[in-house]
């Protein structure tokens, strides 16, 4: 008993441990895409939570009798220009110096619990910004500067992830059913085929696909990358499904034959909502790959700014704005998002239909 016990408990333990690992920096790059350009270049993510850290209280600058390449006498410390800039702690306070030796002033911190709460909208709305984008800075004053436009990168994404999903599923669930249910010259040979091209990587077409589609006028185009994810997702789908379609009850398919009802009407009616688990396993593989996908897309849409995917866009962030963390959190988080939202929506599905689709017997 106590053996079980403890190794449920280590079992447990180690898979909190992973989540937590794996969770820890989606959480940080949430909170750093809602925070000030300012405060994440002073202080880090996990600061927004309470702690205890030095919080200005007074500010003191000295007027231009004071020579500041002497001892300085202020709050009552007298110490050098050198001094004050270290920082002098006394009686539970910090003394120090802000700016240069000729601008600047004398900050007085108190050591007590804070938080960091201060949050705002501004890094998303310049992100998704197509245009000239005006914002507010913390004094009022108002900058324009050119937002990221990754609003039309996202669309376009959505565009081009939503048809290379179905269009693989479509044709892989009519070509499981006709393996597993329809008897044909030459079955094994093409399924044998089909499940030989699981092991062909796509970087060696890409050369051969690229001349094809400026031969047929479709390079620059959504339909090149949706024929591209189309052939090189249907191996791993049409596997997947068969060998779940294949376990469906045989009963139940040979009552519908007998009643009368056509392939079509058993595909439709029977196969589909009987293979839903496996159908989402394999569209959450597929609908990931397409939206992460960089290469595919460079190759085939080009660096046209009305056509870029959210990864053609952030890259082009990342060389442009290396520095502004504010805007590749909120951009890394936009791309994010949509992904999260379908994995966690299709996840009840995904072990069932990925062990069922891998797994024969």
């Amino acid at each position: 008993m106590k053996s079980k016990f403890f190794n449920s408990f280590l079992v447990n333990g180690s898979l909190a441990v992973i989540c937590l690992l794996w969770t820890i920096p989606t959480i940080g790059l949430l909170i750093s895409s809602f925070r000030d350009r300012l405060d994440i270049n002073s202080t880090g993510w996990w600061t927004i939570f309470p702690h205890r850290d030095w919080v200005s209280t007074q500010t003191i600058t000295p007027g231009p009798e004071v020579d500041r390449n002497q001892p300085m006498t202020l709050a009552g410390i007298t110490a050098p220009f050198e001094q004050f800039a270290q920082g002098i702690e006394k009686d539970g306070k910090r003394y120090i110096w802000i700016g240069n030796r000729r601008i600047g002033y004398l900050e007085v911190d108190e050591y007590r619990w804070t938080a960091n709460t201060t949050f705002t909208l501004e890094n998303y709305k310049q992100v998704l910004a197509g245009g000239d984008y005006k914002a507010t800075l913390k004094d009022g004053t108002t900058v324009t500067s050119i937002g990221d436009n990754m609003g039309r990168a996202f669309l376009n994404s959505i565009a081009v992830a939503i048809p290379s999903t179905v269009i693989p599923i479509t044709l892989a669930a009519f070509a499981a059913y006709g393996f597993a249910w329809m008897k044909f010259p030459g079955r094994k040979m093409l399924f044998a085929l089909v499940v030989g091209l699981l092991v062909i990587p796509l970087q060696i077409a890409l050369i051969p696909l690229l001349r094809d589609y400026v031969a047929l006028g479709v390079n620059g185009t959504f339909l090149a990358v949706w024929l591209a994810h189309t052939g090189f997702g249907l191996p791993l789908a049409t596997y997947l499904l068969f060998n779940y379609i294949s376990e469906l009850p045989r009963d139940i398919l040979e009552a519908a034959f007998a009643d009368g009802a056509s392939h079509f009407t058993i595909f439709t009616q029977l196969i589909i909502p009987l293979s839903v688990p496996a159908l989402s396993a394999f569209a959450i593989f597929q609908f990931l790959w397409v939206w992460n996908d960089y290469l595919v897309a460079l190759i085939f849409i080009g660096a046209s700014p009305t056509n870029q995917l959210v990864t053609q866009r952030l890259a082009e962030i990342v060389g442009s704005r290396g520095q502004d963390w504010h805007l590749l959190t909120a951009g890394g988080f936009v791309t994010m998002v949509l992904p999260l939202i379908v994995f966690l929506s299709l996840q009840r599905f995904f072990v069932r239909g990925l062990l069922a689709g891998s797994v024969k017997g």
